[in-house]
């Protein structure tokens, strides 16, 4: 009776085993699925960036940069507040209306919405140098790396900063809405360094909820869709602490 005992609960424990390993790498997959998704987007964005700016600028034969008639209705015309504000929308109906949308309409408008977000922020490449901006680029990604490995591996529970975390963000925007009208540069630094700690709290957190989301049990096609509603969130922290840091680092023109 012992020994038969004993080999019920080997076997338990043998099938617990088994389960814990199914689980572990099921969330591997998740994760590095999400991870793609997000990589793609960054990639997508940098190219339609690059793209823009090519069309929106020439060379005078004096060696000079100016813009063409794109660059000028892109940057100096009204229809550059449909381009700054277009991405805002797809977040929007991507937050609000995900539940509705199929896992392609998901999709497509989250390349969409990448595709925006680089013609949007294309005027990067006017403001800074080349290689200012693919040095704060690697130090954003490490950083990024490094953020996104600690809410993965950390046994905190970081769900207590999400409030915090969501003030800092609006206090973030609401600064940055009134320096457009002050135009103070120790605003804008402020802005800019509270700005990174809030998206790299963001980062952390959202790894975190990410991989604990991941044990709930969905059905695939929600999987599906918060997969690329995930990507998004890391998206957005990963761009935002790009241009941030860029503002601080970054080598003017």
């Amino acid at each position: 009776m012992a020994f038969d005992n004993l080999r019920t609960t080997a076997r338990a424990a043998g099938r617990s085993t088994t389960r814990t390993a199914e689980l572990d790498a099921g969330l591997r997959r998740h994760m590095l699925g999400i991870y793609n998704y997000m990589a793609s987007g960054v990639l997508l964005t940098g190219i339609v960036a690059y793209l823009v700016f090519t069309m929106a600028v020439a060379q005078t034969p004096g060696g000079q940069m100016a813009l063409t008639a794109f660059g000028q209705a892109i940057y100096l015309s009204p229809l550059k507040w449909v381009l700054m504000l277009s991405p805002l929308a797809f977040i929007l109906v991507l937050s609000f209306g995900v539940h509705r949308l199929s896992t392609p309409a998901t999709q497509g408008l989250f390349w969409v919405f990448c595709a925006l977000m680089g013609a949007s922020i294309s005027s990067i490449f006017l403001q800074y140098t080349g290689t200012s901006i693919a040095r704060v680029f690697f130090i954003t990604a490490a950083a990024f790396a490094g953020l996104s490995l600690y809410g993965y591996t950390t046994k905190r529970d970081l769900s207590g900063m999400r409030s915090f975390l969501v003030m800092g963000l609006i206090g973030v925007i609401i600064a940055s809405l009134v320096n457009l009208f002050l135009a103070s540069s120790a605003l804008h630094f402020a802005v800019s360094v509270i700005g990174v700690l809030v998206f790299a709290g963001f980062t952390a957190y959202d790894t975190q909820r990410i991989k604990s989301e991941y044990y709930h049990g969905y059905d695939a096609a929600t999987m599906a869709k918060k997969s690329v509603m995930d990507a998004l969130m890391l998206y957005l922290s990963f761009i935002n602490m790009f241009l941030l840091l860029l503002s601080l680092f970054g080598n003017r023109e």
